[in-house]
């Protein structure tokens, strides 16, 4: 995620983190801020992990992740997503 303001990164990563407490379908999530700040930097990476498709599109579904995503949006300059399965 790239913020408009990167001050606002570390908030967005303290609320992404609170996600996997309240939603049942995150198997796992890690949230990153940028720590070399180059030109090509982004702010912050997030990584979650389902059990599988039912179980991502249930997570953002859920009422924490579109309320979490209500607030987000506005404060975002860009996102980028990356959806794949890993092999077994």
């Amino acid at each position: 995620m790239k913020f408009s303001d990167a001050g606002d990164a570390a908030g967005a990563k303290s609320r992404l983190e609170a996600l996997g407490e309240v939603v049942p379908e995150i198997r796992s999530l890690r949230a990153h801020l940028d720590e070399l700040h180059t030109e090509v930097s982004w702010h912050l990476h997030l990584v979650t992990t389902h059990r599988d498709v039912d179980d991502l599109r249930a997570y953002q579904a859920h009422p924490a992740h579109l309320e979490l995503g209500a607030w987000l949006r506005p404060l975002l300059a860009a996102r980028a997503v990356v959806d794949y399965t890993e092999d077994a």
